[in-house]
């Protein structure tokens, strides 16, 4: 067992990664490129990765997760993504381990050249004072530089009287303003504003240019249409935008004040038409034209769909005697609503039995009644008569026309009843089952019948389809899929719309929820050994009705137990000595009215999967050109738990292919807990990976499987602890030819070199005897001369910062095999070049002359107190 170490590499497309004090990395990228990067972990257990981010002082999980893979990839970077991303490793052995990297996204935008003009006060009478100011903006990382020029000429602070290059106080030392004060003739010309990163990661400069003329001016706009514009829907409307000055010519867009323009409306130009108008494309258009110089030009038009909705009436009996029922020689007031685009144009018209009415003494009519919600119409009948029963219609219109009108009758006569509402005796309270469909019902009598209103009675809770109110036209609230939340008293109340304007008529109805229980565990898998014993457990978490539960324990369909609950909540079964023939799925029963919960047990003997050991970085031995070995090794989860592992299946199959081979590894004694087993797997063809399975085997059968891939990838990484290379890879190791020496190294194998310039020099073979295996060499006779130099460089080798309290540096060991053989052999060197001194190479080791037609092996300690390179 080993804690959790992280260390985070890059791939992908860097344009510089720097090593910051207190080990701090920023890695640089260009947007719309792709971040790669990874996180090597070591421990045992495999410790779980997590990948997360922070932006300034709000933590945000990027794409609102975390990321659970070594690998963080991010293609076409956007510039919100930029940020400190941290690695976390735990595998529960100490503390998590985490590192962090901070990627900062490269990225110029065009620069846009906005000109403003100002006219200064008359001076001394005769003269007057016009400046023009050019600022230039584009956003940036890093911070942009800006210069300018006019036609090819660069303008610099100083360089002309008439021109002064200064950056506003809250700008970050930018010269993004070019003043020209008192404009005169030449200063009418072509500008060119430049904005530069300095070439940060290959991000080119860009240019605008502007031409100030002495016709240069702001936007002017005009809109050739009415304000506001009522319209009737489906009609289609156009809305014509003209500029009316402006130098350069403006450019016209249309907005919206209330979120996007419609799907449907077609642009062309200043011209913005909407087909088949709706009530859903009303609002403010405005149209705005933008030419760089001044302020843009805005103008505005509201458009109006008319619209009539929504027909209500209500009828209040006498308002001066508390009435609650009509009676001759009161008075009557009928009132009547609608919903009106646009309000002004509603007009009412009421009839009786069919003739129009007009306003008397008798039968008072008000249009649109103050006191009352807008759209309102009210007609007061003073002392009622006999001959006043009848059918009343009241008429909404809209004067425009065009929109179809809203009738409404109300029926007066002697059979006009108050509301009167009653919840049938079986109906309250009711019984049902969760997820069944109920109906409560409220009855309403009354002539006419008004609308019911639903709602919770015992709490402030929505209803089941999510508002605080339902309405209802029959009195019948229906629920489909009834849950136990649901269980409570629900109001049944009038309304006044469509009915009297009376004190509501309430009702209440309870509802009563069954469910069956609830237990836990609901499923749990139980592994061990035969000859042991286990015992299994059921739990009610919670039921209704909780009277009379009863548990039934079953294995398979043969029932093995019953009962009742008497006070506790659960219940166990026991096997003693565990055999063959009682491994298998345990159910458990737990039964009230509504139904039953189920406890599922699942009893075996399968070994638990093994783990493997991670913590060699693809470890391989490199020891032939063509193949390559593998160190598998793992460890047994639970060995004691089951009966003892006798065997291993092991499965391995070339990736992408379909058949696994499959051979046994047996088992000699019993696997000690965290015991590393190890087997290793030769012959595998380089590079192929490979997807190896491991299968623990008892006298039970076949236990769980584990799988892992394999990949041959020579361990390149100069940031491991170890770095081995023979430079059978293409990328030779990471190594890199010096540029200022005189000559380079040659990748060479015995069977590829050219045997007529080299007939007496270099080795028969490799350093592992094979004519096929590379090595890196160099000529020392004609045509080279004495005193020429060939250098090979090793990558950059990170190293921890120093802890100013423990030790001294970490020690490394160099260690590398060389071949010295004829005449003309000179020196072969070694240096150490440190991070930040480039200039100074230390010596390390050295060796001169003929040694021989054999390999040698030089081992070199370091102790570098910086990262480091070998030379």
């Amino acid at each position: 067992a080993a804690p959790p170490t992280v260390r985070i590499v890059h791939s992908g497309l860097a344009c510089n990664i720097e090593e910051e004090r207190y080990s701090e990395r920023v890695y640089t990228i260009r947007e719309g490129e792709t971040l790669e990067l990874t996180c090597l972990v070591t421990g045992h257990p495999r410790p779980q990765i997590r990948w997360t981010k922070t932006a300034g002082s709000a933590s945000d999980r990027f794409q609102d997760s975390s990321v659970f893979n070594e690998t963080l990839r991010i293609s076409n970077i956007q510039r919100h993504q930029g940020g400190r991303y941290y690695c976390k490793a735990e595998n529960g052995l100490g503390s998590p381990a985490i590192k962090s990297i901070r990627v900062d996204v490269y990225y110029l935008d065009d620069p846009i050249v906005t000109v403003h003009q100002s006219i200064g006060e008359a001076k001394e009478q005769f003269y007057y004072e016009r400046t023009v100011f050019l600022r230039c903006v584009a956003n940036s990382n890093p911070p942009v530089r800006y210069s300018w020029r006019r036609g090819q000429e660069v303008l610099l602070q100083g360089s002309d009287k008439g021109v002064e290059i200064y950056e506003p106080f809250f700008t970050q030392g930018e010269t993004k303003i070019l003043k020209l004060k008192n404009l005169r003739p030449q200063d009418y010309a072509n500008y060119s504003c430049i904005a530069s990163v300095r070439n940060v990661c290959s991000i080119p400069d860009k240019m605008v240019s502007f031409r100030l003329s002495n016709k240069t001016a702001s936007p002017s706009i005009k809109l050739l249409v009415d304000d506001p514009i009522v319209v009737n829907p489906g009609e289609a409307i156009t809305l014509v935008c003209v500029t009316t000055g402006g130098e350069p010519a403006p450019s016209l867009t249309w907005v919206r004040s209330a979120g996007t323009l419609p799907e449907k409306t077609v642009l062309n130009g200043g011209t913005l038409t909407i087909p088949a108008i709706t009530s859903e494309d009303a609002g403010t258009y405005s149209c705005i034209a933008n030419n760089n110089v001044g302020n843009p030009a805005k103008k505005s038009t509201n458009i109006i769909v008319r619209a009539l909705k929504k027909g209500r009436f209500w009828i209040t009996p006498d308002p001066y005697h508390k009435d609650d029922n009509i009676q001759i020689g009161r008075e009557v007031k009928i009132s009547c609503q609608v919903e009106a685009i646009p309000s002004e144009e509603l007009t009412f018209s009421w009839f009786k039995n069919g003739r129009p009415l007009r306003s008397s003494e008798r039968m008072v009519i008000t249009q649109t009644d103050p006191d009352v919600s807008p759209g309102t119409t009210n007609l007061d009948i003073i002392d009622l008569k006999f001959t006043d029963f009848g059918t009343y219609t009241c008429v909404a219109s809209l004067k425009g026309g065009g929109i179809s009108d809203i009738s409404i009758d109300v029926n007066i006569s002697s059979s006009t009843v108050p509301p009167n509402l009653t919840v049938p005796q079986e109906k309250s309270p009711l019984v049902t089952r969760e997820g069944d469909t109920i109906e409560l019902q409220c009855q309403v009598t009354g002539k006419p019948k008004p609308i019911i209103l639903w709602s919770r009675a015992d709490k402030e809770v929505v209803m089941p389809d999510g508002a605080m109110q339902t309405e209802s036209y029959d009195g019948i609230l229906r629920i489909v899929n009834v849950s136990r939340e649901m269980t409570g008293t629900y109001r049944c109340q009038t309304s006044q719309y469509n009915g009297f304007n009376v004190k509501p008529r309430e009702a209440l109805v309870q509802l009563i929820v069954q469910y069956p229980p609830a237990v836990e565990p609901t499923f749990l898998e139980i592994r061990q050994g035969q000859g042991r014993s286990i015992t299994m457990s059921c739990r009610v978490l919670r039921a209704y009705p909780t009277r009379v539960l009863t548990y039934e324990w079953r294995l398979g369909s043969k029932l093995l137990r019953t009962g009742q609950f008497d006070m506790q909540d659960s219940t166990e079964y026991t096997i003693s000595s565990l055999s063959r023939d009682s491994y298998g799925i345990y159910n458990c029963n737990i039964i009230n009215e509504a139904g039953a919960g189920q406890c599922i047990v699942l009893v075996t003997g399968k070994a638990y999967a093994p783990e493997f050991y991670y913590d060699t970085y693809n470890p391989l031995w490199q020891n032939r050109p063509r193949v390559y070995s593998y160190s598998l090794q793992w460890t047994q989860m639970n060995p004691d738990a089951v009966d003892r592992i006798l065997a291993y299946r092991l499965g391995i199959r070339q990736a992408g292919q379909q058949r696994w081979w499959e051979q046994e590894i047996t088992v000699n004694g019993n696997i000690q807990k965290g015991e590393l087993i190890t087997y290793n797997l030769t012959e595998l063809i380089k590079p192929e990976a490979y997807e190896v399975r491991l299968t623990p085997i008892t006298r039970f059968g076949e236990g769980d499987s584990t799988i892992r891939v394999i990949k041959y990838s020579a361990p390149v990484n100069p940031h491991l602890r170890e770095f081995h290379c023979g430079f059978e890879d293409g990328n030779i190791c990471l190594f890199t030819q010096d540029d200022t020496d005189n000559f380079d190294w040659t990748k060479q194998s015995t069977a590829t070199r050219d045997t007529k310039y080299t007939p007496n020099t270099g080795p028969n073979a490799d350093r592992t005897g094979s004519k096929e295996g590379f090595y890196m060499y160099i000529e020392t006779s004609r045509p080279r001369l004495e005193g020429e130099k060939a250098r090979l460089v090793s990558p950059v080798f990170s190293v921890a910062p120093k802890n100013p309290y423990g030790a001294t540096n970490t020690a490394y060991c160099f260690s590398f095999y060389y071949h010295m053989y004829g005449q003309h052999i000179g020196s072969l060197n070694v240096y150490l070049r440190l991070k930040g001194q480039t200039a100074i190479e230390n010596p390390l080791w050295s060796s001169s002359g003929n040694k021989g037609q054999h390999w040698n092996q030089a081992r070199v300690n370091i102790n570098p107190p910086t990262s480091f390179q070998v030379m």
